[in-house]
C-alpha cells in the first residue's frame, strides 16, 4: 500500500471521528487538602472541544490525499 493512501484514510476515518466525538473527556486527580501525612484527594473531569473546522479539513484533506493517490496510478 502507498504511504499516501494510508494517510489518506488514517486522515479521513479521523476527521470522522471527530465530527462525531465533538469532545474528549479525562479524569485527573487533584490534592484538595493535605496537612502532614494525611491527604484528601478528588477526581476532576476535564473535556477538551474538538473544533468542527479540524474535522472537516482532515476529512478534505484525506479525500484528497486518496483521490490524488488513485489519480496517480
Amino acid at each position: 500500500m502507498n504511504p499516501r493512501l494510508i494517510l489518506g484514510l488514517a486522515l479521513t476515518l479521523l476527521g470522522v471521528v471527530a465530527m462525531v466525538y465533538q469532545e474528549f473527556s479525562y479524569t485527573t486527580e487533584e490534592t484538595i487538602l493535605q496537612v502532614g501525612a494525611l491527604k484528601a484527594t478528588a477526581e476532576v473531569e476535564n473535556s477538551i472541544a474538538i473544533p468542527e473546522v479540524l474535522g472537516i479539513c482532515a476529512i478534505v484533506i484525506g479525500l484528497l490525499l486518496i483521490v490524488l493517490n488513485a489519480w496517480k496510478k
